[in-house]
């Protein structure tokens, strides 16, 4: 797909209308974007501004009632999307790259790759479902299937869960995860906790309970136990 406006920005800006937009694909306002995405809410507008006149358009913008992806952004969003993950995976299962690493390279790249180079790192990597980070890879024609997750903050004390996916945005929290072996397919059991205290997690078999602070179990997203499937 041709994009008239700078694709690396247009790129951004329809990644993250897709994520803020949820499976509702709600309407998303400029303030949100704007935090989002680090920037001024008038470069937002601009922008979308943008991405709505470009044909075919991206999105569809009204003022004060915020903006929504078309087909097309939607399309294109997700391939993008498809492409990082991927990239991710690639550098993290066969360049050795950190967890805590990927994300910022498969930023760089994700833009730039060919159809043909995606294609063969998907059938590299056997089509792998979730990237390191246990989020889900769209197919290669858009798809991307829906998978109810609940923040381990908010999961139930006494109740098994698998880790299935960790906010990736701050390397040193990802680290942290690392540490303590909450990583995507593990099982745990919340032993204790409370309203804005920390939690005790027993966290894979036998283990004992370790403490987990409640700023990192918002950054860690659970599904009942036997209800994810991990790439390894």
């Amino acid at each position: 797909m041709r994009i008239l406006v700078n694709a690396e920005s247009a790129d951004d800006y329809l990644k993250a209308i897709l994520r803020l937009s949820g499976p509702e694909d709600s309407r998303v306002t400029s303030n949100a974007l704007a935090q989002h995405l680090g920037v001024r809410a008038a470069s937002v507008t601009g922008m979308v501004k943008k991405l709505a006149a470009h044909r075919p358009a991206l999105v569809r913008y009204e003022r004060h009632h915020g903006v929504r992806l078309t087909r097309a952004g939607k399309m294109r969003a997700l391939e993008v999307l498809r492409h990082h993950r991927l990239l991710e995976r690639f550098l993290h299962d066969y360049l050795n790259y950190n967890w805590d690493e990927v994300h910022e390279e498969a930023e760089r790249l994700e833009h730039f790759i060919s159809e043909r180079l995606e294609d063969r790192i998907a059938a590299k990597l056997s089509d792998p479902e979730t990237d390191p980070h246990g989020h889900l890879i769209p197919e290669r024609g858009g798809a991307i299937r829906e998978r109810e997750e609940t923040l381990l903050s908010q999961w139930a004390c006494g109740m098994a869960a698998v880790v299935s996916s960790v906010f990736h945005r701050e390397p040193a929290h990802l680290r942290e995860m690392e540490r303590l072996g909450l990583r995507p397919g593990v099982t745990i059991v919340v032993e204790a906790g409370a309203r804005n205290a920390s939690l005790w997690l027993r966290i894979g078999e036998g283990a004992s309970a370790q403490r987990v602070s409640r700023q990192l179990a918002d950054e860690i997203c659970v599904v009942p136990d036997g209800n994810v499937t991990v790439t390894r």
